[in-house]
């Protein structure tokens, strides 16, 4: 008797096992006007889905595109991910007008029991997701890839919170390390770890997190920075001088990428370079990058993981950026820049008494910044040592607390014209904040909002 009740035990426990990870590589090619997709491959990656299956459906309406599953018998809802993309940012540059270019992503879900028809989905001039592919697929094809990923190194659990399935399971990828510096990125990420804990909101909910960590072995020490003729081949392929701008680190090695993170349980992905000049990304439900040695490593990581974890718009306007936005400044989808300062996204959180639009030293700051940023392209264009920038960022930060944190408004929640890298027609919601400048200051009342909601939306 008590040999069948074992059986009978081992099949329950098989039923509430949660389902594997699917998922689909796809290229996504197009130019400035057009855009076409192409199936790649499907893999079963190795780990169980980490996430809540009860909060399948993506209810943030944050990102550019999004993705549904949903079962190709009944038509029900099975999962669904907002989200954004290279290609995204990409399409909006000048090289876009004159080419066509082919990138690589995909779309990760829990493993369907039965065929699924896949959805993807991009917003209109109107904020509306339409339909732009969609495609069947079956989980029981036998050509979907199985095979164990190559080896990335032992897996570093830096924070266990809880089981994946209830917590934010956040990972952080280690690119440019050979094998004998796994120690130092080991080090950096508990540090990196450590400065996003001290943030708020994420310090109020650390408990709410997992953080792993992985360090595949590279030949070489460093990552490439193309405009200064260094060159590596990583196991990540990231690189400087994406889209042409120079502090600008993305991956487009998209398969290297998903099947090295394949190996640990992951919603959120950090990618931190072995190199010290300034330089990171950050895109939303992609990933986010950060150069590990830079000084600043507190400001820029955080500021990155910003955009990646809750689709948080960029709030300086005075930069050089590759990408243009549209003269008729419509409503962006990030959820701390808008259009509309009588009735910004984030109402709910104003200032009383606080006047709409929200005066402050715009112009003043203005003509500061832009001697400041002609100072800081004549060091790059130089090649000057990154000591020399970390002093021009150390007395660009002493000037900016001082004339943004002694204004007639400083601290309080309004709409603050210069936004989304725009002088003009975006508002953000205070006078300074972490997507604004490299200020000693916090997330603005509508990023902490926003990032709130997504940490809900992943932890029990």
């Amino acid at each position: 008797m008590i040999r069948p009740m074992l059986l009978f035990l081992a099949a329950l426990a098989c039923l509430a096992a949660p389902p594997r990870t699917l998922r689909v590589d796809y290229g996504h090619t197009g130019d400035a006007t057009t855009e076409r997709f192409g199936l790649d491959r499907v893999v079963l990656e190795p780990l169980p889905w980490p996430g809540d299956l009860g909060k399948a459906v993506d209810t943030s309406n944050l990102g550019k595109y999004c993705f549904e599953v949903t079962d190709k018998a009944t038509g029900k809802p099975l999962y669904s991910r907002g989200f954004a993309s290279i290609y995204g940012e990409w399409e909006t540059t000048d090289e876009a007008k004159a080419l066509s270019r082919t990138f690589s992503e995909s779309l990760r879900f829990p493993q369907p029991d039965a065929q699924v028809r896949i959805t993807l989905k991009k917003r209109d001039d109107h904020n509306a997701f339409k339909a732009i592919w969609t495609f069947d697929l079956d989980p029981k094809d036998p050509l979907i890839e199985q095979a164990q990923p190559l080896e990335a190194g032992g897996l570093i659990s830096l924070q266990r919170s809880g089981e994946p399935v209830d917590k934010v399971d956040f990972l952080i990828l280690g690119d440019g390390y050979t094998a004998a510096e796994r120690g130092k990125f080991e080090e950096q990420a508990r540090r990196v770890m450590d400065l996003l804990f001290v943030q708020s909101p994420f310090k109020e909910h650390r408990k709410s997190f997992n953080v792993w960590a992985l360090c595949p072995p590279s030949r070489e020490s460093g990552v490439s920075r193309p405009s200064t003729g260094l060159h590596r081949r990583t196991p990540l392929g990231t690189t400087y001088d994406a889209f042409g701008s120079e502090r600008y680190v993305l991956t487009f090695d998209n398969r290297a990428f998903r099947d090295i993170a394949a190996q640990a349980p992951y919603e959120f992905v950090e990618i931190l370079t072995n190199s010290e000049t300034y330089g990171g990304g950050g895109i939303h439900n992609l990933y986010s990058t950060a150069a590990a040695g830079n000084s600043t490593i507190g400001y820029l990581f955080v500021h990155e993981f910003g955009h990646h974890f809750a689709g948080l718009a960029d709030e300086y306007y005075t930069s050089d950026v590759a990408i243009t936005n549209s003269p008729s400044r419509p409503e962006p989808w990030e959820p701390n820049a808008t259009a509309d300062p009588k009735t910004p996204k984030w109402k709910a959180l104003l200032t009383p008494g606080v006047p709409l639009p929200t005066p402050w030293k715009k112009a003043e700051f203005e003509a500061h910044s832009h001697e400041y940023q002609k100072e800081r392209r004549a060091l790059r264009a130089a090649n000057r040592p990154e000591s020399e920038m970390d002093a021009l960022f150390a007395k660009e930060k002493v000037y900016e607390m001082k004339l943004l944190g002694t204004d007639t408004h400083s601290g309080k929640v309004g709409a603050f014209e210069g936004a989304n890298y725009e002088a003009k027609g975006y508002f953000r919601s205070q006078e300074d904040c972490l997507m604004f400048t490299r200020d000693d200051v916090s997330f603005c009342a509508a990023c902490k909002a926003a990032i709130e909601r997504v940490i809900r939306q992943y932890a029990k």
